[in-house]
């Protein structure tokens, strides 16, 4: 019996795959093997799919740069804002490892180092990951409105935390942070740090730290 051939039916997550493989190909062997056949190769699709979603391979780059802070963002609107903005805070910091600990190959393209040599992010593009850590600045002028933190920018006292989160995650996500220093224990000790540096008294930063690791576990369902 005679059968006309059916139309393939468009795969609905092929975008979102040909954003993980492009990631994943960036971050381990680097732009050199970013091209239209190798990525459709691996993400079982063809080289039109990449045009069909993205335009080109810049516009795939920059969507991966759009998704992991997307995957950031999803994080971050989970976190309920409460009495303590340190915990606020700490929660903040605890959700941005856990994204890159969850997204390792976003992380490494999404802040435009190395990898993305010869694919450029425009001035747009990074202040579309800027606008995401805006919560961070509100956690800290809440800190510093509370008299947790003593006066200061409260945009500087942010940024001053995220060189020291991304420097820490860097490192972690790089293997770097073995025993006696393992990873959990540096991020847990640097937690305090940073707080009591703002200038949270010893005490009341500990509790809050502390409180913030069940807090992540409780709204978000997962640890860090």
């Amino acid at each position: 019996m005679y059968r006309k051939n059916v139309p393939r039916k468009p795969d609905p997550n092929v975008r979102s795959t040909l954003i993980e493989v492009a990631a994943r190909l960036l971050a381990e062997d680097g732009p050199q093997a970013l091209s239209t056949r190798r990525v459709a190769a691996d993400a079982d699709t063809s080289t039109m799919a990449v045009y069909t979603h993205f335009g080109s391979m810049s516009g795939l780059v920059r969507e991966i740069v759009y998704e992991g802070f997307a995957r950031l963002q999803d994080y971050f609107s989970q976190i309920k804002e409460t009495d303590d903005p340190v915990s606020d805070l700490c929660v903040h910091g605890r959700a941005y490892r856990r994204n890159a600990l969850a997204n390792p190959h976003l992380y490494a393209v999404m802040f435009g180092g190395e990898s993305l040599s010869g694919f450029e992010l425009s001035e747009e593009d990074r202040q579309h990951g800027r606008y995401v850590l805006a919560s961070i600045v509100g956690c800290v002028g809440r800190c510093v409105e509370q008299g947790r933190f003593r006066q200061a920018d409260p945009g500087m006292v942010a940024h001053h935390m995220w060189f020291a989160m991304h420097g820490l995650v860097n490192l972690e996500l790089g293997d770097y942070l073995i025993e006696p220093w393992g990873a959990q224990e540096c991020f847990e000790s640097q937690l305090v740090t940073l707080v009591v540096g703002a200038g949270d008294g010893l005490d009341l930063a500990t509790r809050s730290v502390a409180e913030s690791a069940q807090r992540l576990d409780a709204e978000l369902g997962i640890r860090a």
